[in-house]
């Protein structure tokens, strides 16, 4: 949240007729951190106005914590259902002269990732499409402390994932234990990992762009 100090600044200043670029000039000069400036000037929406117009505040709403928990629920789940499947398939493919036991076990792991999958990965898409119709209808609704929390924390999860799997990859590297198998599993991993990642920071600019509106 921004500082009061500097909102009432701000405030004033647009109120006098300057323009956010030239606020923006002073704050820097004034040694404002980055962070503090553009937290600030986006409390006010670029409307032209005879005052200066505030920007949709954050808010929580118990609605909303329960579609967006069950919405990334379905997300981690199908992520995790869908990494399973390609797993059990690289197993299958490069796995020579398994045991009966073994193959009994990856069949079983696919059918289980199967339904998984066809059960959560629906649910995701259909809460998905249904909060992309609200927010179009009501773009106030972006502002949802819980969707914009999860939204976040996913950010944090995938590039975690990531890191930990290119790390995973290098150790293997340096030991000399770098075969097919493990390359796929690890590019599996970096595929379901990048996308979610990437669709959501891309997610997060469009917010942050529709906001400064």
């Amino acid at each position: 949240m921004a500082d009061q100090q500097l909102l009432e600044f701000v405030d004033s200043s647009l109120r006098a007729g300057a323009t956010k670029t030239e606020i923006e000039a002073a704050l820097k000069e004034a040694a404002w951190s980055p962070d503090q400036i553009n937290k600030s000037l986006a409390s006010f929406a670029n409307v032209d106005f005879v005052v200066p117009v505030p920007t949709p505040k954050v808010y929580v709403s118990a609605r909303d914590a329960f579609r967006y928990v069950i919405v990334f629920a379905m997300l981690y789940l199908s992520a995790f259902y869908l990494g399973d499947l390609l797993f059990q398939f690289v197993t299958l493919g490069v796995t020579e002269h398994a045991e009966p036991r073994r193959v009994s076990y990856v069949y079983s792991s696919i059918r289980w990732a199967t339904s998984g999958l066809i059960i959560a990965y629906p649910i995701y898409l259909y809460l998905s499409y249904r909060i992309a119709v609200e927010i179009a209808a009501d773009p106030a609704s972006r502002v949802s402390a819980v969707r914009r929390w999860l939204t976040y924390l996913t950010l944090a999860i995938a590039a975690l994932v990531i890191v930990a799997d290119l790390i995973l990859l290098l150790y293997n590297f340096l030991s000399g234990d770098l075969t097919l198998r493990f390359l796929l599993k690890t590019l599996i991993v970096l595929c379901i990992a990048g996308a979610i990642f990437g669709y959501y920071l891309r997610s997060i600019r469009l917010d942050d762009e529709a906001l400064s509106r």
